[in-house]
């Protein structure tokens, strides 16, 4: 056994809790790419250099992150798959695109994502699990990764990709369903079977839930405790409708349930002492932390 810091491993024996972790991103956009991935996957990969920059500038101006996608254990297939996804807070879809060559991408019109609107794609009914195996950006992505993404490839299939950098690599291994846009984390194979299997049954599975991508963090938490205190773990019977700041560290944030609207508060703080956050960071830090004050039913 390796003596090196692993990041995954130092999250679970410091119980770090796995909620309100879900980097925030709305609108996505997945272009498959075998081969190895750098760091910075898309400009450190196959893609040509100048095609990787326009990927880029192409994500900034939709507000959308691109993110590298492939098959688990397969070489390079003919053509090149691309998806167009909003996971927004009152609506999420996912569009897919079979292109000759990654290349094919600068010749859509993907305007249209940016203000939440489909992309001419054809619309995809069936969820996408994605496994982060990105392991020049973080060994544990790929150290735990690797094998969800064979475990649910097993049980899944072509719902699978592997894909790269998604955030939160302390908690690897890590899966996002798309279109819903849902974060799970500290899966292991078996553990990521059953968390999908929950998920397509229209079901979260709370210990594993890291968050959902279209919500801010507090907000994040705050979703959590209230399922916790609730028992709400169907996908939709949970909606945001707005936030109060009642000091500064503290937020009132407003739920729509299917038994009325419910208030959360919530205070929100820093652990005490910092610590190494990911395999590779060079200084310590500080993650935030999240108390339940009240789940109030308005009346």
């Amino acid at each position: 056994m390796s003596d090196r810091f692993r990041c995954a491993v130092s999250a679970q024996e410091a119980h770090e809790p796995r909620y309100a972790t879900a980097s925030t991103v709305r609108r996505w956009l997945l272009v498959e790419q075998s081969g190895p991935w750098g760091v910075d996957a898309v400009t450190q990969s196959r893609l040509p250099p100048d095609l990787a920059d326009e990927l880029v500038d192409l994500g900034g101006r939709l507000r959308a992150r691109v993110l590298l996608i492939r098959r688990h254990g397969a070489r390079g297939s003919p053509g090149c798959a691309f998806y167009a996804a909003l996971t927004g807070i009152d609506r999420w879809w996912l569009e897919s695109f079979a292109l000759d060559s990654p290349a094919d991408i600068l010749d859509l019109d993907l305007a249209g994502l940016r203000r939440g609107d489909g992309v001419g794609g054809r619309r995809e009914d069936r969820s996408l699990l994605l496994v982060c195996t990105n392991g020049s950006h973080d060994p544990c992505c790929a150290e735990f990764g690797r094998p969800v993404a064979a475990a649910l490839t097993a049980a899944f299939g072509d719902r699978v990709w592997e894909v790269s950098h998604i955030g939160g690599d302390r908690f690897a291994g890590n899966v996002v369903t798309l279109p819903d846009g849902l974060y799970y984390g500290g899966l292991d194979p078996q553990r990521a079977v059953a968390v999908a299997r929950t998920h397509s049954s229209g079901r979260i599975d709370l210990d594993a839930y890291r968050g959902r991508s279209a919500l801010p963090f507090a907000v994040q938490a705050a979703e959590y405790f209230l399922r916790r205190e609730r028992g709400l773990d169907a996908i939709g019977v949970v909606r945001w409708v707005g936030r109060e700041r009642l000091a500064d560290d503290r937020w009132r944030i407003g739920f729509r349930t299917p038994t009325g609207c419910v208030d959360v508060d919530v205070a929100v703080g820093h652990e005490p002492e910092p610590r190494q956050l990911t395999c590779r960071a060079t200084a310590l830090a500080r993650p935030p932390t999240y108390a339940l004050l009240a789940v109030t039913t308005r009346t």
